[in-house]
């Protein structure tokens, strides 16, 4: 046969030509249109089209189209994702997540039959596809349960505030009304986190608006606190030190006592100082005809400021550790950095932290200054267990310092970040170095000193008890104050759990210990614990407003009275079982104790006005008698407060305010009956508190009463600017002071 010749084929069984698969969606299939092929397409966008369906996977734009065909470069991120038009539920997301899943069984039989570049551009199509659906659906379903909303209060004792709150949309009938979640107080340039005591406020914020308006127009009110904070600037100006000339020791018999108060309070559960070495320096101090290192007479000043707030209960040496915390700042802040890479810098930055805070020096920004600290120990390695460094003397002295160090750092930035409302930025995964081995300060100073058992109590004893619960407490603090934490009651319950069962056993570990070695009154030790614990029980169920109304809340509800009750009895109340130290320290010092007390103070106000609220009509309302005795303490602590040393009297006005507001409502009064007695209660305590303050400036020198200028005596309503002249900065910049905001901090 010639190779010319042609076979003939029979049309029966030639191969049929596939059709090539359509890449218009359907819709501009069906119209007989041009589509754009994108996702939505144009003509389904400009038809209000939600489902833009493909039968097959639309093309890649031409942007998205690269000669490599690499994943990643193809992919548009997720957020580019567009918005789905008069989309109201996740509905058409998933049914166009089914058809992107059937056309991928399609594109996978067509695939096989086209070039590899076009493999990998179907591929990458279908992916982009599918992270466009996962994130238009995660945002669907976002908005189908929550909405955002802002609300701002204004009030004339702390300015403008705005509650940032989540709320869940009324879609469940079964629901008395939609939960309010808080989420955070906005307050001029600062963001406070849900574990911040302002939220309290946010329960009562009714109350204060309620009285606004009487306040602005009471002129012996404003007069008064006009006075009030000329008054407090002239105690403050008197405090600050003059010039940087070092300030003056006391005597060695009135150091020991402070010593004394330092080693028996903050020492005890924050471990800082190597307590027999500080010892034999201190002692040698005192005998020494040489210069004393600069070091050294730093630390030892911090720690005489630190014990000088729990000396007696007056803080009668306040203006004298004030000095010594500027002049530890001072030296701190000289451009001096390499050789300060040590231990012993360490130790004075975390006492001055400490003076800081006890002292009211700065106290709310102890947060912002732990960050620096934090970096420094990083820096030199102490977030490193000394078994995994090539220490170059590594000794058990200077192995367990650095683990005690580091436990302390941590415990100060989980404290400072709960008590400022931010986010901790520190996980367990960013450190590995061990808890403190349960050694006495003693034994640090053997060679090879063997660690006692866990129920033998040691010096490092409550350090380890801080540092078991830190796990659970960290996680409460980043739940409380990250933006992204799914909040939900179910959530919170399960922190509560946790939260108790670990204290619980931690608690009962450290107190036998304590007796067993002849610790009968564990005094400030387990009360500091015990204070922490309900701390942050109070932040962890003070997210839902209608707590004290709606029975599903009923367990939050008892929980946060119950815990604000114990707070304010740990702070403020002797008893056989205690030291003086916590109340001293609440009465005259700042921080964390103080704040807790505001809130506490707040929520029980709140649940006294819920008891009348709930009150039946067959009996008259029957209000806890211990929940009434804190108010009425309430306002005699706030007297001690400014008898202490403290110059701010908002938190006395507004502890008068809350007592006035709940006798009030006992008696049933009018409305404008209420309203007056709120303001006969507020005008005489701003008097009452001026006459302290006048004490305190007469016993500086250089005082004169006849000179002193109040600064509008003569105001009348609407002359004073919209948040008062007393709010604004007493003094020239301070950093230290950069803006007081603190009314509520103390119940001065």
């Amino acid at each position: 046969m010639s190779g010319n010749s042609s076979i003939p084929v029979n049309p029966d069984v030639q191969t049929r030509r596939r059709r090539r698969p359509a890449v218009s969606c359907n819709l501009c299939r069906r119209r007989k249109i041009r589509c754009n092929r994108e996702l939505p397409c144009n003509n389904c966008l400009r038809a209000r089209q939600p489902d833009c369906v493909y039968d097959h996977h639309p093309p890649l734009r031409s942007s998205q189209r690269h000669d490599d065909g690499d994943a990643e470069s193809v992919a548009a991120p997720a957020s580019a994702a567009p918005p789905l038009s008069g989309a109201s539920d996740g509905s058409s997301v998933l049914s166009r997540a089914s058809t992107v899943a059937s056309s991928n069984r399609v594109a996978t039989s067509t695939n096989a039959s086209t070039t590899s570049d076009g493999a990998v551009n179907g591929v990458e199509s279908m992916r982009h596809q599918i992270r466009q659906l996962e994130e238009q659906l995660s945002r669907l379903t976002a908005s189908s349960t929550t909405y955002s909303k802002v609300e701002t209060t204004h009030t004339a004792l702390a300015g403008t505030f705005s509650f940032h709150r989540l709320i869940e949309t009324p879609k469940d009938e079964s629901r008395d009304g939609s939960p309010v979640i808080n989420r955070g107080v906005m307050h001029k340039t600062r963001m406070f986190g849900q574990s911040h005591w302002i939220n309290a406020m946010a329960m009562i914020k009714d109350i204060i608006e309620m009285i606004e308006p009487s306040l602005k127009e009471s002129p012996r009110a404003m007069t008064g606190m006009q006075k009030c904070k000329s008054m407090a600037r002239v105690v403050k100006a008197n405090r600050k030190p003059k010039d940087s000339e070092p300030s003056p020791l006391p005597l060695k018999s009135l150091a020991d006592e402070l010593l004394d108060c330092y080693l028996r309070t903050s020492e005890t559960v924050h471990r800082v100082l190597h307590v027999p070495t500080f010892k034999r320096d201190y002692e040698a101090f005192w005998v020494s005809d040489t210069e004393p290192d600069p070091a050294f007479l730093i630390q030892l000043k911090l720690v005489l400021a630190i014990g000088a707030a729990t000396h007696d209960d007056r803080f009668s040496l306040r203006s004298l550790a004030m000095k010594w915390v500027y002049e530890a700042q001072r030296y701190a802040a000289e451009p001096i950095f390499k050789p300060r890479f040590n231990i012993q810098h360490l130790q004075t930055s975390i006492l001055l932290l400490l003076a800081r805070e006890v002292t009211g020096i700065g106290e709310e920004f102890i947060w912002t200054s732990i960050g620096s600290l934090i970096r420094i120990a990083i820096y030199m390695g102490l977030h490193r267990d000394p078994s995994r460094l090539k220490l170059p003397e590594p000794t058990a002295f200077s192995v367990e310092m650095r683990r005690r160090l580091w436990n302390t750092i941590v415990e100060l930035n989980l404290i400072s970040s709960h008590t400022a409302g931010g986010p901790p930025l520190l996980t367990l995964d960013d450190f590995d170095t061990l808890p403190p081995a349960n050694l006495d300060d003693e034994q640090l100073l053997a060679d090879n000193p063997v660690a006692k058992p866990d129920d033998v109590y040691t010096d490092a004893s409550v350090a380890i008890a801080t540092r078991e619960m830190l796990p659970i407490r960290l996680a409460i603090t980043k739940f409380l104050n990250d933006l992204r934490s799914n909040i939900n009651y179910d959530a919170i319950l399960r922190l509560d759990r946790e939260l108790r069962s670990t204290f619980k056993a931690i608690r009962g570990k450290l107190y036998q210990s304590m007796l067993k070695a002849g610790i009968t009154v564990p005094g400030y030790r387990l009360d500091r614990l015990d204070f922490i614990m309900h701390r942050y029980l109070v932040s962890l169920h003070t997210f839902f407003e209608q707590t004290m109304h709606n029975p599903v809340y009923a367990y939050t509800r008892k929980v946060i009275v119950d815990s604000s009750l114990q707070m304010w009895r740990l702070a403020t109340v002797d008893s056989p079982n205690r030291t003086q130290d916590m109340r001293r320290l609440a009465t005259c010092g700042s921080g964390f104790l103080r704040t807790a007390i505001s809130q506490a103070v707040a929520i029980i106000t709140f649940e006294l006005r819920a008891q009348i609220e709930d009150e039946t009509y067959l009996s008259p309302a029957q209000l806890r008698p211990d929940l009434l005795a804190v108010l009425t303490d309430a306002k005699v602590h706030s007297v001690e407060s400014l008898e202490a040393g403290e110059t701010n009297v908002k938190g006395y006005v507004v502890m008068s305010m809350f007592g006035a507001y709940i006798d009030a409502l006992k008696q049933g009064v009018t409305r404008e009956e209420l309203m007056r007695l709120i303001m006969e209660a507020v005008e005489e305590a701003v008097e009452d508190a001026f006459k302290i303050l006048e004490r305190q400036a007469s016993q500086s020198e250089g005082y004169a009463a006849d000179s002193f200028d109040a600064l509008s005596l003569n105001t009348t309503p609407g002359q004073l600017p919209t948040e008062w002249d007393f709010l604004t900065s007493d003094l020239e910049f301070d950093p230290f002071q950069p803006e007081p905001m603190n009314w509520g901090v103390s119940l001065e």
